[in-house]
């Protein structure tokens, strides 16, 4: 063997020099191997909320909306049907007479997505149609408060749906009211920095990925919108199921946290590395998974960038800190984050 054929069977065996960052926040890497690009990096994506939309700058529901349908669609072939209920995605996004949406799309009432849905997902059924599936969206508000019943009612019946939540913390279209999944101490219009027990209550409210794990569905997982890979594999994931299905993204919202709009990615990065924001998956009632944190940050580091959290962090509401920082430690414990 020649030094020359030395060489080059040599420079077989080595790994291939890439030119990319494994950890940027940025969409796609495109340069990384087909198999490890994310459907946002690939030019066959369905690109199901279009340009032109209304949301605001920095929107994360926007972006969470996109990547969830966007990988649905390749799994299933571009054969979805989308319910949405009343809310910041529906009206951004189907301003009339236009829309932003480039897929099969319905509006519902605020509170009966999950029924419309269910309703979708039937009459398929009933046509013997097996390969359109049906996706139900909603806030927090629509998800939590207003279609709370509707959706247990999905859940009870175990119909074809995959629900997804876009968690914001609040009702943000109507003028950031609180909702049952905004954050104790937290500041909204209804629950102002004031008094002995400023922002929001700490001993109410509800935690719906639990509720749906209580249900005994086939799958439960909660997401966000900083870990791309992680939520385009968790939505192939439940597309893999029949039966109920209850996908919760964390998305921040810039107007309702009070804060830039350019700090969406690493503010979501933030609270799933507090501990604030578990990210886990289950299956029939039973916990299968969860992302480790891998640099676990002080919960003030992840506070101290939403003005919605300023009066937390003054002396004279120490308590509420501790609290907040004890709630991060109970999910640590619960999901086994670390």
């Amino acid at each position: 063997m020649t030094e020359t054929e030395m060489s080059a069977q040599l420079i077989s065996q080595q790994q291939t020099v890439k030119f990319y960052q494994t950890g940027t926040f940025t969409v796609g890497n495109r340069l990384l191997d087909k198999e490890f690009r994310t459907v946002q990096a690939t030019q066959e994506r369905s690109n199901s909320i279009d340009s032109g939309h209304r949301a605001c700058q920095g929107c994360g529901q926007a972006l969470g909306a996109r990547y969830a349908l966007d990988t649905a669609m390749r799994v299933t072939g571009d054969k979805i049907i989308a319910a949405n209920a009343t809310g910041c995605l529906e009206v951004f996004t189907t301003p009339y007479p236009e829309t932003a949406w480039s897929i099969p799309w319905l509006h519902s009432l605020f509170g009966n997505v999950a029924s419309v849905a269910a309703g979708i997902s039937a009459s398929l059924k009933a046509k013997g149609d097996n390969e359109t599936r049906v996706i139900a969206q909603g806030g927090d508000g629509g998800t939590t408060d207003i279609g709370f019943a509707c959706l247990s009612g999905l859940f009870d019946r175990n119909d074809d749906v995959l629900y997804i939540c876009y968690d914001n913390g609040g009702y943000m279209n109507t003028g950031v009211q609180r909702s049952s999944a905004t954050p104790g101490g937290a500041r909204t219009s209804t629950t102002m920095p004031v008094g002995e027990h400023p922002g929001s209550s700490f001993n109410t409210g509800k935690y719906l990925p639990g509720i749906a794990m209580a249900h005994e569905i086939p799958y439960v997982a909660t997401a966000s919108v900083h870990d791309l890979h992680d939520l385009e594999r968790k939505v192939e994931k439940a597309m893999s199921f029949r039966g109920a299905r209850y996908l919760q993204i964390n998305v921040p919202c810039p107007l309702g946290w009070g804060s830039e709009p350019s700090q969406t990615i690493k503010l979501a990065r933030m609270g799933v590395e507090s501990g604030l924001v578990p990210l886990f998956e289950a299956e029939y009632g039973e916990l299968t998974n969860s992302t480790k944190i891998r640099y676990q940050i002080p919960v003030e580091d992840y506070l101290k960038s939403q003005r919605r959290f300023a009066h937390v962090l003054k002396p004279a509401n120490v308590e509420q800190l501790e609290t907040i920082r004890t709630l991060a430690e109970k999910n640590i414990r619960r999901y086994h984050l670390l």
